[in-house]
């Protein structure tokens, strides 16, 4: 699958998502999966919303003093006996990654879940220079299988249902009998687990992302509810693992308070399946464990985040509360955005890593309901940031040009509160009349891209100005 972007096709993708209504009709488990579980996970735990600020406050400190951290985590990972690579950009990363794997012959890589290797497109990589990547975690296992992108970031085949997943194996796992019972989850998951129980023990290293490094002892950390990234990591004879430089966390007891956060803020969890550390390759006595152990960290454009409007998208922990909470993804799933990172969180960080002359459109996908921010374990002001962006947007020129005229006639009126309460009670008065008593308008000129999907109201009632100047005068 390639890294290549089509955010700026961003409204085709979503009106090709909407016309199918597949992923629409799959995206209602998200409700029962995440978010009930979320809000009972969190009512739970008396003390998540003090956790919630102490976070922020954990991760803004880690961001202020980040090159400290990051001196100090590399000195400890070589105690440990590892490796750590600095990469600027994504190629940078990718080659440092196949010069590890060519330096040991390897022939096979298995991988956990990471969402870094998607942004630097690893696995395309891997194929082009005669090195097999297998995707161990089971829905990334799945659109692979399909030569798909993640549509979620902690629930990358969200958007398929179970028959989708049965015909991708029948195509696929050709060497297994044809007239198997595939009907049931539990049988899938069976089927995947042997498949790939063969891959573990033939590869030749290992690759994982990470969820948080630690600075304090040169630890990396991942959560898993699959236990594959234990395999890949113990496996092989060695472990690479691949993350962005604001995963950095300064001590143990600082990532304890975070995990308390992450699985909640997920899946509804109180804890991850597995939490796994590890620091450095395996020790003398060590009955298993890699024998060497590298860590890339890459910037790709996080360093000119910092210290600007938009560095608090660096406290994001990728626990996709966001998305969960967002009606926009609801509609339209995660491949509509067109890039690796999908939903609110994706509606910031793409425009800062691919620039927004690309990614202009996804800050526009918001209602600005505000869920995002306020299910947010970190406390990212995501439709702040989201603002910000389309501000750069119409200063670069880059919005439609009647979207443009259309905010210069706004701002007209705007500028002149006279004249805009006239014509506000004007215009109510005149669209009240033209609705004929219905309360609604089917179609509308300038405005069919709301009409065609749904009714837009008609105004009822006295304008907000005359609503708020007549209650304030009586109290």
């Amino acid at each position: 699958m390639s890294t290549v972007s089509t955010a700026h096709d961003f409204k085709r993708n979503a009106e090709k998502v909407i016309a199918d209504g597949t992923v629409v009709k799959n995206l209602k488990a998200v409700r029962q999966n995440f978010i009930d579980k979320r809000v009972k996970a969190a009512q739970g735990l008396p003390e998540f919303e003090a956790l919630r600020e102490n976070a922020k406050e954990i991760k803004n400190h880690t961001l202020a003093h980040l090159d400290l951290y990051l001196e100090r985590y590399e000195a400890k990972v070589k105690e440990a006996g590892g490796h750590v690579h600095f990469a600027v950009d994504a190629a940078e990363a990718r080659k440092i990654a196949l010069e590890i794997c060519r330096k040991v012959g390897a022939k096979t890589v298995t991988k956990g879940k990471s969402m870094i290797t998607e942004e630097v497109g690893l696995n395309e990589f891997l194929e082009t220079n005669g090195i097999t990547p297998v995707e161990t975690d089971l829905g990334e296992y799945i659109i692979q299988l399909r030569g798909e992108r993640p549509s979620h970031i902690i629930a990358p085949a969200v958007h398929l249902n179970k028959n989708q997943i049965e015909s991708d194996f029948r195509r696929v796992h050709t060497h297994l009998d044809p007239n198997r019972d595939l009907t049931e989850k539990v049988s899938l998951l069976t089927e995947a687990r042997g498949v790939l129980r063969e891959r573990f023990l033939a590869a030749d290293v290992g690759i994982t992302g990470a969820n948080f490094l630690i600075a304090e002892t040169g630890t990396s950390i991942i959560v898993t509810n699959e236990g594959n990234g234990d395999l890949t990591q113990i496996l092989p004879k060695v472990h690479i693992v691949m993350a962005s430089i604001e995963k950095m966390v300064p001590t143990l007891e600082d990532v304890s308070q975070i995990l308390r956060l992450l699985a909640r803020s997920a899946t509804g969890q109180e804890m991850s399946v597995y939490t796994t550390l590890s620091t450095g390759p395996k020790r003398m006595g060590d009955l298993d464990g890699p024998e060497e152990y590298h860590v890339i960290l890459l910037d790709n454009g996080r360093s000119a985040m910092l210290g600007g409007e938009f560095q608090d998208m660096l406290r994001c922990i990728r626990c996709a509360a966001c998305m969960n909470h967002c009606p926009v993804y609801h509609q339209i799933g995660g491949h509509a955005y067109g890039w690796i990172y999908p939903g609110p969180m994706g509606s910031v960080l793409s425009p800062s890593l691919i620039g927004v002359d690309e990614a202009g459109h996804l800050p526009n996908a918001s209602t600005f309901c505000g869920r995002c921010e306020s299910v947010c374990p970190m406390k990212i002001p995501l439709p702040k940031m989201m603002r910000h962006w389309r501000e750069r947007e119409y200063e670069r020129h880059l919005n439609p040009a009647l979207t443009r005229a259309g905010l210069g006639f706004w701002a007209f009126f705007a500028m002149r509160p006279k004249l805009y309460g006239l014509a506000t009670r004007i215009g109510m008065k005149l669209m009240a009349l033209a609705s004929r008593g219905k309360g609604r308008f089917a179609s509308l000129p300038f405005a069919s891209g709301w009409t065609k999907h749904r009714d837009f109201a008609a105004p009822q009632g006295e304008t907000f100005q005359a609503r708020f100047k007549r209650e304030r005068g009586t109290r």
